[in-house]
């Protein structure tokens, strides 16, 4: 995927969730979060929305704390959260595709540009699915190729991280395998006691266990919205997964 599907990714997501969270209502409950309801995640995502416009639109080298979240609600609420959403679009859409400025993952081959835009559409696909999940009623889809990419971004790029959890007490492989989104959709989780997992892009070697099925079922699953849709070999490893690896 490149830079403009993303901010198309990410414009067509924002636009759902903030229809989910008028309809659902933002004294709703949030099932897919347990201590949220509408309103907490309105003021997060927005919140973030912001945070990420602002590295980009002043250029920032270095990082910065969240503002505090507003002290909205109802109507009000959803309002400021589509101006988040319009103020985040606007501004990776301004940006200039030399854009310097400080990124969080370690991520070869992207550009802060491509980085904040990728970030921000999965994010705020997440974010969809939960408000769609207070709202009720069928799910908008996530493309398998969108799917397939966080997928890539969450295992690669925060299990890549020092603060990473997922540790086990002697060396275990955990394939992860999207069985609808081309044979490139397959990763390698090198697991140990030492240091963060390693993962690489292809199925190198045996695996002590696979978690597979569709690209948006395994999206959902490793963000911890949904179960795993298909486990093979040592499924104590791919519980261990699932009870560590949350961000």
């Amino acid at each position: 995927m490149q830079t403009v599907d993303f901010r198309h990714a990410l414009e067509r997501e924002g636009r759902a969730l903030a229809a989910a969270a008028e309809l659902a209502g933002t004294d709703a409950e949030v099932p897919t979060c347990p201590e949220w309801r509408v309103r907490d995640l309105l003021r997060h995502i927005g919140t973030v929305h912001r945070w990420a416009a602002g590295f980009v639109a002043e250029g920032l080298t270095g990082p910065r704390p969240i503002d505090e979240e507003p002290d909205l609600d109802g109507a009000g609420l959803v309002a400021w959260y589509r101006d988040s959403h319009r103020l985040l679009v606007d501004t990776l859409c301004a940006a200039p595709a030399d854009l310097e400025c400080w990124t969080f993952l370690p991520l070869s081959g992207l550009s802060p540009l491509e980085f904040w835009t990728r970030r921000q559409a999965h994010e705020t696909t997440v974010h969809r699915y939960d408000a769609e999940a207070a709202r009720g009623g069928a799910p908008s889809p996530i493309a398998a190729d969108l799917a397939a990419d966080g997928i890539d971004e969450l295992l690669r790029g925060f299990h890549a991280r020092p603060r990473s959890r997922a540790r086990t007490t002697e060396p275990k492989a955990l394939r992860v395998r999207a069985t609808d989104a081309g044979p490139e959709a397959v990763w390698t989780v090198q697991l140990g006691p030492d240091g963060p997992p390693v993962t690489t892009r292809r199925a190198t070697g045996s695996a002590d266990a696979e978690l597979f099925g569709p690209a948006d079922q395994l999206y959902l699953a490793l963000w911890n919205r949904a179960p795993a849709p298909g486990v093979s070999g040592d499924r104590s490893l791919a519980d261990l997964w699932q009870e560590t690896s949350g961000i």
